[in-house]
């Protein structure tokens, strides 16, 4: 009995056939992905909320408090492609509705934690879920899509992403205020519950996988040290006590264990990524525009916050980022009549607006009215870029690999959301607000200009 349960719990159920036999199930399938893409940023946006409460309730330095949230983003980022490497071997519904499992149960201990290094800690289990359910939620859509509606289903999931962040200033800065930053993490339980029952019976199950006969650890470990290392290195230049030698060895470190992750998954029997990929064009500057993006939107969400003012007001001002972000992405011409071109020029001109929106931030006074409206500009300018650019690399990589694909998207994610907290943490830290808007800036820059050089 206990080896057929056991057999049982590792195959992927099948969707009820009265949910498979729709003509528009693939709808469906979108809809229950939403479901961890809204929770996923809702608690990215949401956790940088508690920055202050946490540094008063474990009496931490900032540098040492935005840990709750680079712990969680380091560990996304060494286990999204592995994760998503497994996922193309055993399938991405079953590893999808574990990692959502392992994401609530781990987000109900996040609020009983009593230290700040357990937070952190529990961060990292936390973000293992996390890692399961990012690494395919783009291919589970890419999968279950047909490639006419792939766009719009794109939009779609880039929108739940953005109405999380939404709700993530306003809900975080009211759960802070109002009830203790405990609920910050115990609101992730009610929808995680919801997204497995949906993931069970809305989601189809894998039709194509690659075999898998060994798990590449030595990649897993340089990948991982690589990032820590550098985000470690980050974090002591923003005022984590770290003598200057330690510093120049952990920069050397990433170098390189970034080097010899490059050189393991050329003699690798089965490397975690396949570098082919990456000499593919397309793929190599989409995912660093991708990185890009996400430096830019997670910027302003730990920048506000530390300007002054209630953690409610900083809440409501951070809003109008990720609202703007949600109507372009499910607006933005997901409807054109040729994908190619597009998806090429929704990218471009999501880039130049990012760069238009971020100039009066570095010229103007930070005030209210100013970050409002600067900030619904920069999120309908990212609005109109993710889709695009998403829809643009999984379109060049192929289906059997959609997983590593998945995983190299929301890697690249994560690469930029690190990049993000840690070089705007720095920039407040050394010089001030301004400098941290200027980060912002030469990063969206780089946006347009990658946007702008890829192939039509």
């Amino acid at each position: 009995m206990d080896t057929v349960l056991l057999r049982r719990l590792g195959v992927e159920p099948a969707r009820p056939r009265v949910v498979a036999r729709w003509p528009h199930a693939h709808w469906l399938a979108v809809a229950a992905v939403c479901l961890g893409a809204f929770m996923g940023q809702l608690d990215a946006s949401i956790v940088t909320l508690t920055f202050p409460a946490l540094s008063r309730q474990f009496d931490a330095s900032l540098a040492g408090v935005q840990w709750v949230s680079l712990s969680y983003l380091l560990t996304l980022v060494a286990l999204l492609v592995p994760v998503g490497r497994l996922a193309d071997s055993v399938g991405r519904k079953l590893v999808y509705l574990y990692g959502f499992g392992v994401f609530t149960v781990a987000s109900a201990a996040c609020g009983f934690a009593d230290s700040l290094p357990l937070l952190v800690g529990l961060r990292v289990v936390q973000a293992v879920g996390a890692a399961m359910l990012q690494a395919n939620s783009v291919a589970l859509v890419t999968t279950s899509s047909p490639r006419r509606s792939l766009r719009a289903a794109l939009g779609v999931q880039a929108a739940a992403q953005a109405i999380g962040l939404a709700l993530g200033p306003t809900l975080g800065g009211v759960l802070v205020a109002g009830v203790g930053w405990q609920w910050v993490f115990w609101v992730n339980v009610p929808i995680g519950l919801s997204a497995i029952a949906a993931g069970r019976y809305l989601l189809p199950r894998t039709r194509q996988r690659t075999e898998l006969r060994t798990v590449d650890w030595p990649g897993v470990a340089l990948l991982g040290s690589s990032s820590t290392a550098l985000l470690l290195a980050l974090s002591a230049l923003s005022g984590l006590d770290i003598p200057w030698w330690a510093v120049v060895t952990l920069f050397f470190v990433a170098v390189a264990a970034g080097v010899g992750f490059v050189l393991r998954q050329r003699t690798a029997p089965e490397p975690m990524i396949d570098l082919n990929l990456l000499r593919d064009r397309v793929i190599a500057s989409g995912l660093v525009a991708a990185m890009l993006g996400y430096l830019v939107l997670f910027g302003p969400l730990v920048l506000v916050p530390v300007l002054g003012g209630s953690v409610v007001r900083a809440g409501f001002v951070l809003t109008s980022l990720p609202a703007g972000f949600a109507l372009a992405a499910t607006f933005g011409g997901s409807r054109w009549p040729d994908r190619t071109k597009s998806d090429r020029f929704g990218a471009l001109a999501g880039g130049l607006l990012c760069v238009a929106a971020l100039i009066p931030l570095c010229l103007l006074p930070l005030t209210d009215p100013v970050l409002s409206i600067s900030l619904a500009g920069l999120g309908i300018g990212l609005g109109l870029f993710t889709p695009a650019n998403n829809a643009t690399v999984m379109g060049a990589i192929p289906a059997a690999c959609s997983g590593v694909g998945g995983g190299l998207v929301n890697m690249a994610r994560g690469l930029g959301t690190t990049l993000g907290v840690a070089s705007v943490t720095l920039a407040l830290h050394g010089v001030g607000p301004v400098a941290a808007m200027i980060v912002l800036l030469v990063a969206a820059l780089g946006l347009a200009i990658v946007s702008r050089r890829q192939p039509a």
